[in-house]
């Protein structure tokens, strides 16, 4: 009977926030304390509950102070001369600039969030692929790749999903898998190379001079909003020739003039806002360098790590208190978002591990999968990680399932943590889902067909989930 309802209770939660009939944080909270009562158990749910919190707590704060320490490096620029000079790199060779778009993705990609990957990534790229009329279905493919691979950061969703759902460190997920993350990487600028060696045969190599066009044409240029304002958030602007961007509405898209010079041109990031710290530069790279480096050394645990590292950053770089409020609250919304998520699995996790749901579905597929498979419950993790992310959000799909394949791996001698790093490996291929929203963000600002978009990054990021799985097992991670 446990594993009847274990079952019916995740695909009531699949269904309702795959149809969208409920947000996750409701779903998550509502469809297990009602399943608790109908197991008869609905006296012990605060017990499940509280217990869950107390788990998820250094998840939950690893992930705000990530998302407000990136968010607060986007805003003082430390980002910005690297985007620069990317696209001076890029010039006008359809290598350099496939092969830049793929760098540019994944650089931006380490603030863990996608939408702010793509605005930055095809604002800064979309007047190349333009003039050079390059396929965007190009870009548009070598960015999500990029930044579903970086997306397994600890700070990015999927790797604190499965450390929350599993009850394990993001550290201990996460820092084993670099060397097989990396060789996804590698596939990526490798893809991006090949696809340009395509793009540059088919249109050949040119000057900027020679396909800058006369007329006026329409194009997205992003920029920090609130030039005078003090908000760093990102949006989209007016840019015209021999004018001063200006922050503005989000939605709103304008006109830029196509013969501006090269610098202007392709602007990514509006030099003028007001929370540019330059004289800080030097403090906030070393900063950064230094917290990642810690992470990976495992001087502390991460979530005092990014704790250290956003107080730090908000206190040299806004010394003044209304400047800091206004840091934390630009990305207020992103952080109680994430946490909010991660607490209200706390409900989830808690009812289908203490009422025995879990235990009792885990059984039932350990005897369903074949005795000879049982050992490779690492490889068949992985395996189904692809589809499933793909065609399921990730909330469904770690607190849902991960728990029932990583019981069913204990059965069979696969440490949980096996299970938990084999999971991550289809992340290149789920930030194309159509269950992503960053993904419409993507093909929105590019103007692109979802369709076409799908059809042609689908293969490719197939490939490249696949090379970061099989390195997995071939280094012994998985």
């Amino acid at each position: 009977m446990l594993t009847i309802l274990g079952f019916v209770m995740i695909a009531t939660f699949l269904v309702l926030i795959m149809m969208k009939k409920m947000s996750p944080i409701a779903a998550l909270v509502l469809i297990p304390a009602l399943f608790c009562v109908f197991v008869g158990k609905g006296a012990h749910l605060g017990d499940y509950v509280l217990e869950g919190v107390g788990n998820l707590a250094p998840t939950a704060a690893m992930l705000m102070f990530a998302i407000v320490y990136f968010g607060v490096m986007i805003d003082v620029g430390l980002f910005d001369p690297i985007v620069r000079g990317i696209l001076r790199f890029c010039k006008a060779d359809p290598v350099r600039i496939v092969v830049g778009t793929a760098l540019l993705a994944a650089i931006v990609s380490l603030d863990g969030d996608g939408s702010t990957t793509f605005m930055i990534t095809v604002s800064a790229m979309y007047p190349l692929y333009k003039r050079l009329k390059m396929s965007l279905v190009v870009m548009t493919g070598v960015a999500a790749t990029a930044n579903g691979v970086m997306n397994t950061l600890p700070w990015g969703g999927p790797t604190a999903r499965a450390a929350t759902a599993l009850k394990v460190d993001a550290a201990d997920i996460f820092v084993p898998m670099i060397p097989a993350l990396a060789m996804g990487l590698v596939a990526v600028f490798l893809l991006s190379y090949a696809l340009g060696l395509r793009e540059r045969k088919r249109l050949g190599t040119l000057s900027l001079d020679e396909v800058l066009e006369k007329e006026t044409a329409t194009e997205t240029v992003l920029v920090g909003a609130g030039g005078g304002a003090g908000d760093g958030r990102m949006s989209l602007t007016k840019k015209t020739t021999g004018g001063a961007g200006s922050g503005t509405d989000a939605s709103e898209v304008s006109e830029a003039s196509d013969d501006a010079d090269d610098d202007d041109g392709f602007q990514g990031l509006d030099p003028n806002r007001s929370t540019l710290r330059p004289k800080l530069y030097w403090f906030n790279a070393g900063l950064t360098v230094v917290l990642l480096t810690a992470m990976i050394m495992e001087w502390l645990p991460i979530p005092v790590l990014f704790l250290l590292g956003a107080a730090l950053a908000l206190t040299v770089n806004f010394p003044h208190m209304p400047d800091q409020k206004a840091r934390i609250a630009a990305h207020a919304e992103n952080v109680l978002n994430v946490t909010g998520m991660v607490f209200a699995a706390a409900v989830f996790t808690g009812v289908l591990q203490g009422t025995g749901m879990v235990d009792s579905m885990a059984t039932w597929l350990v005897d369903a999968i074949p005795e000879g498979m049982g050992p490779q419950m690492g490889l068949v993790t992985g395996l189904l990680s692809l589809p499933l992310t793909y065609f399921m959000s990730n909330d469904g799909f770690y607190f849902g399932v991960l728990p029932v394949l990583a019981e069913a791996g204990q059965a069979h001698g696969v440490s949980t943590l096996e299970i938990a790093r084999a999971s991550i490996a289809g992340q290149a291929l789920h930030m194309s889902s159509p269950l992503v929203p960053a993904v419409y963000v993507l093909v929105g600002m590019a103007k692109v067909e979802f369709g076409d978009h799908t059809k042609f990054t689908v293969k490719w990021a197939v490939l490249t989930s696949l090379v970061v799985l099989g390195s997995g097992i071939l280094f012994g991670i998985i």
